[in-house]
């Protein structure tokens, strides 16, 4: 049995997960997800949102529950696990990427977005930004085709109600590994990928580039969209179910 912390993506909550924690627990394993700052039901101040925010929330969840836990995130997520993990790689069986960005010590997610293996990505191309603090949003007409391709029509009219808006000042924010990191016990964490060949939001090829620089062991494979929690959430469940296996018997 493990413990799964399950981490959403940029412009999610805690929803994104509702489809999949009933086959991890079915599986036998504990699982729990929690809005970041500012979404969901989280009343987070704008001005106050940052990655290291976000990091802080997940440390939070972290000291609370009981270990060793498998740190899980999607998209942004894996900003947000990379910083937490950093912070509190005691508390942690392991991180687990799905579909997440997953940045070198010093990396932002707007630099990752910027490698030339990230180009042609349907988010940046569909992203409207405003105010200040800037906000960003997408249409409800373009998440479909950016994020949802592989989703039933269910689905989608299940999830776009539910999605918010995203803070830009975390997309802008690097991974900063604490000043105090226990360094051996960080990169000592195995860490695992899932990812997605259709993905559309995060391609491939950059996907491929960040878990080979990680050096990620296991990476599982799902052949759909950038949403695999509402696409494909038994594959999903089946993939994070084996990597708690492989990690567990190590």
């Amino acid at each position: 049995m493990a413990n799964f912390l399950l981490i959403h993506g940029a412009m999610g909550g805690a929803w994104c997960w509702e489809r999949v924690i009933p086959g991890l627990e079915a599986a036998g394993h504990d699982a729990v997800a929690i809005d970041l700052p500012g979404q969901g039901s989280d009343a987070t101040p704008l001005s106050e949102i940052t990655l290291y925010r976000y990091a802080d929330a997940v440390c939070d969840a972290l000291d609370v529950m009981d270990g060793p836990v498998l740190l899980t995130g999607h998209s942004m997520g894996g900003m947000v696990i990379t910083q937490a993990g950093s912070q509190r790689p005691d508390k942690l069986a392991g991180l687990i990427y799905v579909a997440a960005f997953l940045p070198q010590p010093g990396q932002s997610l707007i630099e990752i977005t910027h490698l030339p293996e990230a180009a042609g990505d349907s988010v940046q191309a569909n992203l409207v930004v405003e105010g200040d603090p800037p906000v960003s949003t997408m249409p409800p007409e373009a998440a479909p085709e950016a994020l949802y391709h592989c989703c039933t029509q269910e689905q989608i009219d299940w999830a776009l109600p539910r999605r918010g808006s995203q803070p830009v000042i975390p997309f802008t924010n690097p991974f900063t590994p604490p000043e105090d990191l226990d360094a051996a016990a960080f990169h000592a964490l195995p860490r695992a990928y899932v990812t997605c060949l259709q993905d559309r939001a995060i391609r491939p090829p950059v996907q491929e580039l960040m878990f080979t620089r990680a050096g990620c062991d296991p990476v599982m494979e799902i052949d759909t969209d950038h949403s695999p929690w509402l696409s494909r959430p038994d594959e999903l469940v089946a993939a994070l179910d084996r990597v708690a296996g492989v990690l567990a018997a190590r």
